[in-house]
């Protein structure tokens, strides 16, 4: 892996937080790097804004999951729903995944 993946590892595990993804019984939990909403969120309203965390891909690798719409992501006491989950690659391996999703009840 490249230093690029060494710094989404660090910036990951140094801000990230504990979450956990969910599909078809399967939990896998994670550390995932959720930033802060920008201004233009909160100015058009937080509620209204996606969910974004990026995740590493060690842990669905080891889970045996790949991260699609409809799974479920836990943060705290928060349950969002995947709508999108975009693969990030260092060359041609995927070192992480963007998650964007919908919720939050």
């Amino acid at each position: 892996m490249s230093y690029r993946t060494d710094r989404r590892r660090r910036q990951i595990r140094t801000k990230g937080r504990q979450m956990v993804l969910e599909h078809s019984g399967i939990r896998v939990p994670l550390l995932a790097y959720a930033p802060p909403p920008t201004a233009a969120d909160i100015q058009s309203g937080v509620a209204q804004a996606s969910f974004v965390a990026e995740i590493l891909a060690d842990e669905v690798q080891a889970a045996g999951i790949t991260p699609a719409a409809r799974m479920e992501i836990t943060d705290g006491s928060k349950f969002y729903t995947l709508t999108d989950a975009i693969p990030i690659y260092d060359r041609q391996t995927i070192c992480g995944w963007r998650l964007i999703a919908a919720g939050g009840q």
